[in-house]
């Protein structure tokens, strides 16, 4: 019998320049940027230059990307009815899975292939995944949309589409260091799932498609969903402990701790965690962040697992007023960069992806009888 890597684990399927998930040592790179010196040093805008062109912009190269990223800052008139009448208890993830497969019927380019044509389908996807959220957002709660701006940077942008507000420059720079943490990581689920759907040359708005589909499982984008979920089901912090511990007794996961790919911590977690404090200070709050705490020890100490990227960001995402069910498309507005960067290196030295099944059905079967003769 073939030997089967469930999953695909420990199976390399290609080749990249664009970020290396190191697993073993809790590093994460972005073309040999460590996130550390990129959540000190860039931004977000900088970080899709970088995943896009394969180096950080100058001022004149970032300049001219977020005049591309700001002039994408609008939706056709049809996609606006889409949001508008779309069931108001939709998933927003399916919204988005909606919304940008839409967005491929107003491209008239043609020419799936053509380099310089795909660079500005991807800024034009990141750039319209955020305007797609927000409008939901607003329609389902009964409001008209907030006229997109052309001054604020991506973060602080979608904050003022979904609250009407310009936020506060610690808001917009905690929702920025989310946003470049969160912009690619090797070959994860969404991201296979994009490069396998442009594989077969189908084109940009298809494998993004794919992407949004594949990250709103819970076991990839939507664990940051559940983590909230799992604390608002605690309540209390002097609940914590036996939650956990029945929930380790019943074999039952707990949500937002260990990683398929990191043995140690993961590096994103930490940037998380210190925003995560200082929200709940700020916020006179502290008792999700003490919950969480907690549980992390707990795990480390019962298991040996880690907190993951997911644990912390949902106390973030939380402590920034964002809605529990916009959770992970804030992940998919941040991964867009990095979807799109993958989309366009497969297309640059692109083979169908096919691998092989081991088959275990039957060899053989007996005569097919006729149909009312069979058992």
């Amino acid at each position: 019998m073939a030997l089967v890597a469930k999953g695909l684990e420990g199976i390399i399927a290609n080749e990249s320049k664009l970020s290396n998930v190191q697993g073993l040592e809790g590093k994460l790179c972005y073309l040999g940027y460590t996130i550390d010196d990129l959540v000190e040093h860039t931004s977000f805008e900088e970080v899709i230059y970088l995943l896009h062109n394969g180096k950080l912009p100058n001022r004149f190269e970032l300049d001219g990307l977020i005049s591309k990223l700001k002039a994408d800052r609008n939706l056709p008139d049809g996609i606006i009815d889409f949001l508008k009448n779309a069931p108001k208890d939709a998933g927003p993830m399916d919204i988005i899975r909606t919304g940008v497969s839409m967005m491929g019927l107003y491209d008239t380019k043609g020419d799936h292939q053509n380099r310089n044509l795909n660079e500005d389908r991807a800024i034009a996807i990141i750039a319209k995944i955020p305007l797609i959220v927000a409008a939901f957002h607003r329609f389902r709660q009964g409001l008209e949309i907030v006229e997109p701006r052309e001054d604020l940077s991506e973060a602080a942008h979608f904050l003022y589409l979904i609250n009407g507000e310009v936020p506060s420059k610690d808001a917009a720079k905690t929702l920025d260091v989310a946003y470049i943490l969160h912009a690619d990581h090797g070959m994860n689920a969404s991201t296979f799932s994009s490069r396998v759907t442009v594989a077969t040359l189908s084109d940009m708005y298809s494998a993004i498609t794919s992407a949004i589909g594949t990250l709103k499982g819970p076991l990839h984008g939507g664990a940051n969903e559940g983590v909230i979920q799992m604390l608002e089901e605690i309540g209390t912090e002097d609940a914590v402990d036996a939650y956990v511990e029945g929930k380790l007794e019943r074999k039952e996961k707990i949500m937002g701790i260990g990683h398929r790919v990191y043995k140690v911590l993961d590096p994103r977690a930490p940037h998380l965690r210190k925003m995560a404090i200082k929200l709940t200070e700020e916020l006179g709050d502290p008792k999700w962040i003490n919950m969480s705490e907690r549980i992390a020890e707990m795990m480390k100490d019962r298991k040996g697992l880690n907190a993951n990227v997911d644990f912390y960001s949902a106390t973030v995402y939380y402590s920034l007023g964002i809605p529990t069910d916009l959770f992970t498309p804030i992940f998919a507005i941040s991964r867009a960069s990095g979807w799109t960067a993958q989309v366009l290196e497969q297309l640059d030295d692109n083979r169908l992806y096919r691998p092989l099944t081991d088959y275990t059905g039957q060899d053989s079967q007996p005569e097919i009888l006729p149909i009312d003769e069979r058992s």
